[in-house]
């Protein structure tokens, strides 16, 4: 009977797909108005100082990032990011039918994110950016940049997981300044930002591109963290 009744409180206390759908999709949405949001608001307040806009933009940023993994992580693993989607489905835990659902649950809210900021700001909700991001050292620092983030979420996850949410906001938040591209690490952030002609857009010329190198650099995490940590490799 107790067994049961452990079973019984297993089961209940698993999301429900459609609940793991809505929290990769509304955390995706807080995540774009909270980068397209800060880029609107530093470059409005920075008086032409793109330097004091970017502070503003990583700041923010990084800040909503631990949080909205705080909040989200109890229920879907707050991926909002189809690279990190793509790394755990390839390490099977989790299958790759959920992966695709992750994936597009992802882009919407990364779409609806970037509407919900230009509301915010009486923008126009439909934009083009205009903003070019190319040339190989833009898509050697999307490599570089979701290189890292991969090896945060498998270096804290596997040592100190409870650190893993402001371990990927202190990453961010310096990936912000060390890469060239601002570090976007993030295809559905790629895309989106493609649709807002703000302080933080992508021309959609450039979009192909930087998911190239995101997703090189993801898999290229994945392969060499995962030799890095195992243990049974020879010495």
């Amino acid at each position: 009977m107790a067994e049961r009744q452990a079973d019984a409180c297993t089961m209940s206390s698993t999301p429900l797909l459609t609940q793991r759908l809505a929290a990769e999709c509304t955390g995706t949405t807080a995540l774009l108005a909270i980068v397209v949001g800060s880029g609107i608001m530093g470059e409005r307040l920075a008086g032409g100082n793109d330097a004091l806009a970017l502070l503003g933009n990583t700041i923010a940023t990084g800040a909503g990032l631990v949080v909205l993994i705080q909040i989200f992580a109890p229920v879907s693993g707050a991926h909002f990011n189809p690279a990190v989607t793509l790394m755990l489905a390839a390490q099977r835990l989790i299958d790759w039918h959920l992966a695709i659902l992750y994936a597009a649950a992802q882009m919407a809210g990364a779409i609806f994110g970037v509407w919900l900021a230009h509301a915010m700001f009486a923008e126009p909700l439909l934009q083009i950016s205009a903003k070019t991001r190319d040339g190989a050292p833009q898509g050697l620092a999307e490599f570089v940049a979701t290189f890292g983030l991969i090896g945060t979420i498998l270096g804290t996850q596997r040592a100190r997981p409870d650190f893993t949410p402001a371990a990927i906001g202190l990453y961010i938040t310096a990936a912000y300044w060390f890469t060239a591209s601002t570090s976007f690490a993030n295809p559905a952030v790629t895309i989106a930002r493609s649709l807002s002609d703000t302080f933080a857009g992508i021309a959609p010329q450039s979009v192909t591109m930087f998911i190239a190198a995101q997703l090189a650099g993801a898999l290229a995490a994945l392969r060499f963290f995962t030799w890095l940590f195992n243990k049974d490799r020879p010495l």
